[in-house]
Order: structure tokens, then sequence, then C-alpha cells
């Protein structure tokens, strides 16, 4: 039996193994004695003579192992044994994933990434990924990316199949996060990848393609920015839909009220693409500039109607793909999880890429 009778100080994900020896298992049950209140879950081998914890321990805590074991001739043997856990100083939990039930409705884009911040910096980041799970409704192959120690973010190698269901878990209670750090709770989410909608759009064109499916549905004249100040200049790369707005109100960036090119505008039915803030958004004061010239401050600006359709037709982690600028989006600007190659986004992962289990 592992971890030995009176054994203190064992790591949380240290796996509890009870073995029969001429015999088999007719019962294994490990409960929490003290400073918890579960019992650890196992699994018994096909032949009867292992039985093997699943998940982890919690900190600090004390259990009692108690197994029940056959020989050939029919006799039982019982034994009890307990071991007690490494302690924790501090805890650390989820403190947001998105996607979520409030910001998405839990239908969202091909392009959407899954985020997962901490409430605290963490530092063992092997352990944390060996407990993060995704599942989905057919085979994604994928990794997760530490862009520090609160962030950690899963990505797809290409875009989510349309209609993909996916379950995301993070069974991190009793997890080691660092030294003397440890999980405090699990969390689920599950949502479900939309159609396939993907938007193309060009700073010298001047236009926006919409295909759904791989099928044109929207043609959208556009007027991008406008530069001569680098700000100014609406980013090229893959962005994706961050929020769906009905009202947003735009103040200029780094420029107070009485400065020149102060500004401080209320906008309509505006799409987040950045969050150095560019939006597609209504805009019609630049129509006659649409589809001709950029005249922004480095928002998307679309005609009033385009823009109430572009608001009902997207879903956060819709890819917008703008191309013909100088100014590049940043990976870390906003959503640009796409403007990193696979290779790079790899380099950030501590266990690289897996294909995901069935949902």
């Amino acid at each position: 039996m592992a971890p030995l009778n009176g054994a203190t100080g064992v790591a949380t994900d240290t796996p509890i193994v009870v073995a029969a020896q001429g015999g088999t298992l007719t019962q294994v049950a490990v409960r929490a004695v003290k400073g918890s209140k579960k019992p650890l879950a196992g699994v018994l081998s096909a032949d009867g003579t292992q039985w093997r914890s699943r998940g982890t321990a919690a900190p600090g805590a004390s259990y009692e192992v108690q197994a029940t074991a056959v020989n050939p001739a029919g006799t039982a043997t019982r034994t009890t044994s307990s071991f007690s856990t490494v302690k924790a100083r501090e805890t650390f939990a989820i403190q947001n994933i998105t996607p979520n039930r409030d910001d998405t409705g839990l239908t969202v884009g091909v392009g959407m990434p899954i985020m997962i911040t901490f409430d605290r910096d963490v530092s063992d980041r092997v352990s944390i990924e060996r407990h993060l799970s995704v599942k989905t409704s057919r085979p994604v192959l994928g990794a997760w990316h530490w862009f520090d120690d609160r962030n950690v973010h899963f990505r797809p190698k290409r875009y989510w199949p349309a209609g993909t269901r996916v379950r995301v878990q993070a069974r991190l209670a009793g997890v080691r996060g660092g030294a003397g750090l440890y999980g405090a709770a699990n969390r689920a989410v599950d949502f479900r990848i939309g159609r396939s909608q993907i938007t193309r759009g060009s700073v010298l064109s001047h236009h926006l393609t919409v295909r759904r499916n791989g099928r044109v549905v929207r043609e959208i004249p556009m007027s991008a920015g406008k530069g001569g100040v680098w700000k100014y200049h609406t980013t090229s790369g893959v962005h994706l839909a961050m929020s769906r707005e009905n009202v947003t109100v735009m103040t200029s960036p780094g420029i107070g009220p009485g400065s020149a090119g102060y500004y401080r505008l209320t906008v309509y039915d505006t799409v987040r693409i950045s969050n150095s803030g560019e939006y597609i958004h209504s805009a019609p004061w630049s129509v006659g500039s649409q589809g001709y010239s950029n005249v922004s401050h480095g928002c998307v600006n679309v005609s009033p109607s385009n823009a109430k359709w572009f608001l009902d037709n997207t879903l956060i982690g819709d890819p917008i793909i703008i191309t013909g600028s100088p100014r590049i989006l940043e990976p870390t600007n906003g959503w640009g999880h796409w403007q990193e190659s696979w290779r790079q986004w790899l380099k950030w992962s501590s266990l690289k890429h897996f294909t995901t289990d069935d949902v």
C-alpha cells in the first residue's frame, strides 16, 4: 500500500495505490478524517489486484485507507492505514474563464480561444496544465499557452470546426501551483462553436467581405484608419470579435479635453476587435468615404445599416482579418492569438500539443 502507513507531508498529487498479493480486492475506500470532507475516488484494475486513486488529495488533510481482499480460499482480510498531506500556505483559484455564459451566450465563433485567469501568480505550470482538459465532440489538435503567471489560454492549431461542442475542465482542487500554493476548487465550462463566419477586409480596397461557411453573405464598404500618426492606423492581422455593444462612448487615447485632437463620441452598433480601441462601428458621418478612402482614427467605419447587420450577425470569437496596414496587430492586443504561428504558440506551452478527447 502506498503511501506507507503513517506517512506525513505527502504531495497532493501522489497516487494512492492498494495492491493484493495472492488474492483480489473486493473493497477500497479512502476517506478524509481531517482537513477535507471529500473521499478520494479510484479505479480497480480489470483483474481486481490493484486499486489506484484518481484526482488529487486536499492539502493539509488526513486520510484513512480501508481495503478488503479475498484470497483463493475465500478468506477475507481487512487492512487499514493512514497518511497526511503537505500543508498549504496559500491557495489560488480561477478568477475568470472565457468564454462564459455572461459575455458570449456560450455559442462562439471558430476563432475563439479558451482563456483562464488565476487570482494570483502560479509557478508550477506543468502541474496545472496536467489538470486542465479540453473535450470536444470531434477531435481537435490544440495546446495551452502561458502569457504570464496568471493567464493560460488554449487555441486549436487551426480554427475550430463549425458546430463542435466543447467542455473545459479545470480540476485544480489540491493541485500544486507553486511552493506551498495549492488550488482551491474545480471549475468547468461548456460551450458550442457556431457556424463558420470569417470576415476579410483591406485598408487598401476599403471593403469587408463576410463569408459564412465559405459563402459570401455580405460586402461592406468601409473606411479605416487615416494614418499620419501611428495610433491612427488600423492594425493588420487576425482579429477576433471581442464584444458586441449597442452603444459605445469613444474617447481619444492619451489626449485630454481641451487638447488638440481630443474627441469624445457616442457611437452605435459596435463590434470590438482589439484592446487598443479598434471597433467596427456605425459611422454615418463618413459614409461618403466608405469604399473610397480612410478617414477614421483607427476604427473600421461602416454605414449604420451595415453596422446593425454586422452586430446582429457576429458571434464573439469570429475572425476578422484586416490587411494592408503597416501597423501589425500584436498577439497580446486583445485576442490576437492567431497572430502567432503554431510553432510560436507551442513555445509557451509546458506540455505542448494534444488532441482533445470526446466530450
